[in-house]
């Protein structure tokens, strides 16, 4: 059971850090998720390298990538849903 609430805590972490990198530096995200899919693709420590930035940094930036990705997964999940139990116009008849 101690699982189940470390997974509800992650995942309310990871929400609220892809929250607030959305809400505070929107002309940033397009550029952040460009280097966490850098990441992924290379490796955290060749991108360092490569970029000359601490593993640590190149490891935030990763993160917080993730985290911004759910964010807007579960904010475009909850814009569907709201559509979906708006009551729909039909012509009385």
């Amino acid at each position: 059971m101690a699982d189940a609430g470390l997974d509800v805590a992650s995942h309310s972490t990871l929400y609220a850090i892809g929250a607030y990198f959305c809400d505070r530096h929107p002309e940033l995200v397009d550029d952040v998720l460009a280097d966490a899919d850098a990441i992924e693709r290379t490796g955290l420590r060749t991108w360092a390298a490569a970029e000359d930035v601490a593993v640590q940094d190149a490891f935030e930036t990763l993160v917080t990538g993730l985290a911004i990705r759910f964010y807007t997964a579960l904010a475009d999940e909850a814009v569907t849903a709201d559509r979906r139990t708006e009551p729909v116009d039909r012509p009385v008849g």
